[in-house]
């Protein structure tokens, strides 16, 4: 990851031991070289001389995140116990960030992210950072693994991040029913359409609609809609729209789960059809439209060929179709 898109990161500790130190150092490097964060850490910048507290003003202001380091020393400097001319840096970067906290302290709980290494305790964060009221990172091995929890809060991205929320169920079984003609339609045939119609003398202003502008009109009669395993039953009436221009034709609903058929209708003027199906964590609902006896693709393909009697195309309609 180049490093004007990794997020910045300031790692501010205290040289309790020469062990501690080296630790550290190890730690650091790890995030910056395995992990790819722009690291920043005060050993690699003793090649020249510096205004130390510059310095470290500059860090902390420039970093998307600072790592507090647990150790007994930074408790103490931190926690304003130690003496004045002890650990000077870290009680002066200590003393920072516990302004910055107070100025905001919604925004720098998530940004001041207290670790502890191996070998080291809860204990030894300092009070400010409420270290057993909130989040701290426990890191027992420099591996991927060893920091996911601290690079998931780094880069917003969980482990577990939380799934897309379906419909709700709860309410009245009013509440719950959704016209399956809004839902999203992934793709459609010829000549179908979202509309009113009327089958068997009754009017159904939110129906699914097959009826081609022409005659001689030949093509796919279907749609596939979108379910996104957010539903548990399809319900409505198939069959011959009143105003077909063959009152006599015999036509065909067929619906598709996923790629697998689950039903199917033959239905003629004065016969609709109650189609009610459980649809439950199904994704994908294809409804095929056609006459019998129709060359159909197979149930999973993307088109059905419809074939014509007495020179006409199916004209049907499934009448306001509903998922629950």
């Amino acid at each position: 990851m180049p490093d004007r898109e990794a997020p910045r990161v300031f790692v501010t500790y205290a040289h309790d031991t020469p062990e501690h130190k080296k630790l550290v150092h190890s730690f650091a490097a790890f995030l910056r070289a395995g992990i790819g964060l722009d690291v920043h850490l005060d050993a690699w910048y003793d090649n020249v001389r510096r205004d130390w507290s510059l310095w470290a003003t500059e860090n902390l202001a420039k970093a998307d995140f600072i790592l507090v380091i647990a150790s007994p020393d930074y408790k103490r400097r931190a926690d304003g116990t130690a003496l004045p001319h002890e650990g000077r840096g870290s009680q002066f970067e200590a003393a920072i960030i516990r302004d910055n906290l107070t100025r905001d302290l919604r925004r720098e709980t998530e940004r001041v992210l207290p670790v502890v290494l191996p070998g080291r305790s809860v204990d030894e964060i300092p009070a400010f950072l409420n270290a057993h009221s909130t989040t701290r990172y426990h890191v027992d091995e420099f591996t991927e693994a060893g920091v996911a929890d601290l690079v998931a809060a780094i880069t917003g991205q969980g482990q577990y991040p939380m799934p897309r929320r379906g419909a709700w169920r709860g309410g009245t079984p009013e509440a719950r029913r959704v016209p399956a003609g809004e839902l999203p339609w992934l793709c459609a045939g010829n000549g179908v359409r979202r509309g009113a119609a009327s089958i068997d003398g009754r009017d159904y202003a939110r129906s699914i609609v097959l009826q081609p502008a022409s005659p001689s009109a030949t093509g796919p009669g279907f749609v596939e809609l979108d379910l996104g395993g957010n539903y548990r039953r399809f319900t409505t009436l198939a069959g011959v729209l009143d105003n077909a221009t063959d009152p006599f034709q015999v036509g065909r609903v067929r619906v598709v789960l996923d790629g697998t058929p689950r039903s199917e209708h033959d239905v003629a003027a004065g016969k609709p059809a109650v189609i009610d199906l459980d649809v439950t964590g199904a994704r994908l609902l294809r409804l095929e439209l056609s006459r019998p006896g129709a060359p159909a693709s197979p149930f999973g393909s993307a088109a059905v060929v419809v074939s014509r009697r007495g020179g006409r195309p199916p004209e049907l309609a499934l009448g306001d179709p509903t998922m629950t």
